[in-house]
């Protein structure tokens, strides 16, 4: 991988080793906006719709073309970014986030609308996998990346959290767009700093950029997550609306793999698949993500609709679970050195079914205190699982892939997200719609309404009145919370299916090579400046090499030392071997890496 550094960016590394966590800054605050755009709307949706009057439809894109369009280009712009400069790409992603944000602040019509989401996604397309990779580059350092790993998940989990406390304090103060607007000043300011500050970096990739390839991969992951967000949305498992899109999408997808494996410039190199750790990595974000959001969406409507509370109040109420997330992103990096990825992993999943089991106590009533405790240890928990997670695969990644590599923990992420809501959607309307469409007395149109949410059976009661519309209200009150109950124990099963899974990852968090005597803690891994001695025998083309990936010298691949432990593993006779812990890479000949350090 080569990294090249403005020239006064090279002035400012010259001074120290800090500036680095002054680029991670500027990389939160881009990610910040961008996790905090995709849930902000939705507490204006009700404004938006009284303002222009959307159909059904139109409203329905409103809310999906942002996340429909993002997921769906992550590998483009992931892969591209690898191969153009990944600096670049963030650069272009801001100018876009800021013009498409102002589009969408004084749309005039629903059309507009969505075409100003649309150019949203585009732009948090191309922001989201650059800031990782950019991670990537700057901490060439295990312990360090670690850090800086958790801080950027954490900061993701804070700008996904506190959206609906933003967007419902706008909406109750200006007007529907100003969730929009508040993105302009921000990006005018970061677009010249993330010029001044951020490291142009991108892959060792000699090869075309494989365009076809990109466009096949951007409509399957578009048809898989359309498809998933309709079932989610109640449609019939042989709804042509629904299963079309996600049989093409699939077929796609599998015709991408099929592809790249063919190719030999891929844009993603599948072989990182085979590795157990990156596999398992990917596997346990859906997971976690799709518990995390399916929760989330059924506890705002707890709140809201069987509590009562205002958008502002429920915000306010989630609020335990944002600051339990910042905290295990800010001890993620210790605890990943104390435990390894496999236990923190397992263990978040065990504490996340925990808190789920918990707020299984939930009832028709308000109980603040069992709300809170149950949200700290669900933030807590799946935010640990996340940090390792996003940790483990991305360290496991070769760095000239660290591009295709976030942009497939994304991808992951948003397709958990998309699951989670269709597969706990699904559940909850099992557990609920029975009862309520058999309440004696209530016509069967308003049955067959009713049965649909709880917003909807509320709406034909009072339509109703009497004694029949509260016997619909009170008979769908205590359906919703059955339902909350049967889709709470279903995630809990889900979570602990994960936590199975990560029995998979390795035990420890193992470091580049260095010498026994330099890994003198159990916990400790090497420094990027780490001395290393020469190899006595000199390095010859066609000899296997194992390179430090910190200080960029080249070891006989015949030795490898496990930080911490002192034991010497072979890698000789593997290509491409890595190790559980990714920082090793072998070779069969030299090749020139050339390092810019901040």
């Amino acid at each position: 991988m080569s990294v090249t550094t403005t020239a006064g960016a090279r002035l400012r590394a010259a001074g120290g080793g800090a500036n680095r966590w002054v680029v991670l800054v500027v990389l939160c605050v881009s990610l910040l906006f961008v996790a905090l755009d995709a849930t902000v709307l939705h507490v204006a949706v009700p404004a938006v719709t009284e303002d222009l009057r959307p159909s059904g439809v139109e409203l329905l894109w409103i809310v999906d073309a942002y996340p429909l369009v993002c997921a769906s280009l992550l590998i483009m712009f992931g892969t591209l970014g690898d191969r153009v400069g990944r600096r670049r790409l963030l650069l272009i992603g801001y100018a876009l986030f800021a013009l498409a944000s102002a589009v969408a602040a004084f749309a005039p019509t629903p059309e507009v609308l969505v075409c100003a989401r649309a150019l949203l996604g585009v732009g948090g397309a191309m922001i989201m996998p650059a800031t990782l990779s950019i991670l990537r580059a700057v901490f060439p350092d295990r312990r360090e990346r670690a850090t800086a790993i958790g801080i950027w998940t954490a900061v993701a989990a804070v700008g996904a959290a506190t959206g609906p406390v933003l967007g419902g304090f706008l909406v109750e103060n200006f007007w529907w767009g100003s969730v929009f607007l508040i993105n302009i000043p921000l990006m005018a300011f970061i677009l010249p700093v993330g010029r001044w500050l951020l490291p142009e970096s991108r892959g060792g990739h000699d090869g075309p950029w494989d365009v076809l390839g990109a466009l096949m991969a951007a409509a399957g992951v578009l048809g898989v997550v359309l498809g998933v967000k309709r079932l989610g949305a109640g449609a019939a498992l042989l709804d042509i609306r629904a299963v079309g899109p996600l049989l093409v999408g699939t077929a796609l997808l599998v015709v991408f793999v099929r592809r790249q494996k063919r190719r030999e410039h891929p844009l993603i190199d599948m072989r990182m698949f085979a590795r157990a750790a990156f596999s398992t990595s990917v596997g346990c974000i859906v997971l976690a993500m799709l518990a995390l959001v399916g929760l989330e969406l059924i506890a705002v409507q707890y709140l809201q609709l069987v509590l009562g509370l205002s958008p502002l109040e429920t915000g306010l109420r989630l609020l335990p679970l944002t600051f339990a997330a910042m905290a295990a992103g800010a001890t993620g990096s210790y605890t990943l050195r104390r435990t390894g990825p496999r236990r923190m992993v397992g263990w978040g999943f065990v504490l996340t079914a925990a808190a789920v089991l918990l707020l299984v106590l939930m009832g028709q009533h308000d109980r603040p205190l069992l709300l809170t405790v149950g949200f700290v240890l669900l933030g807590f928990g799946l935010q640990t699982t996340l940090f390792a997670a996003y940790e483990s695969m991305l360290s496991e990644a070769p760095p000239e892939q660290a591009g295709g590599a976030a942009a497939i923990g994304e991808t992951s992420y948003q397709l958990g997200a998309g699951m989670g809501i269709a597969l706990l959607g699904s559940v909850m309307n099992a557990a609920y719609g029975p009862a309520v469409a058999a309440v004696a007395g209530v016509p069967a149109s308003a049955s067959s309404a009713a049965a649909h949410s709880l917003g909807e059976a509320y709406q034909q009661a009072d339509r109703l009145g009497g004694p029949v519309g509260d016997l619909l209200r009170t008979t769908a009150r205590h359906s919703f919370v059955h339902g909350l109950h049967v889709a709470l124990l279903v995630s809990a099963g889900l979570l602990l299916l994960g936590a199975v899974a990560a029995l998979r990852l390795p035990r420890a968090m193992e470091c580049a090579a260095v010498r026994p005597d330099t890994a003198a803690r159990p916990d400790a891994c090497p420094r990027p400046d780490a001395a290393i001695p020469p190899s006595r025998e000199p390095s010859r083309a066609g000899r296997d090499e194992v390179r430090h990936e910190s200080s960029g010298e080249r070891l006989p691949a015949a030795v490898a030392v496990r930080a911490g432990t002192g034991e010497l593993r072979s890698t000789a006779g593997i290509p491409g071997s890595r190790g559980p812990g990714g920082p090793l890479t072998t070779r069969s000949a030299p090749q020139d890496d050339v390092a810019g350090h901040l």
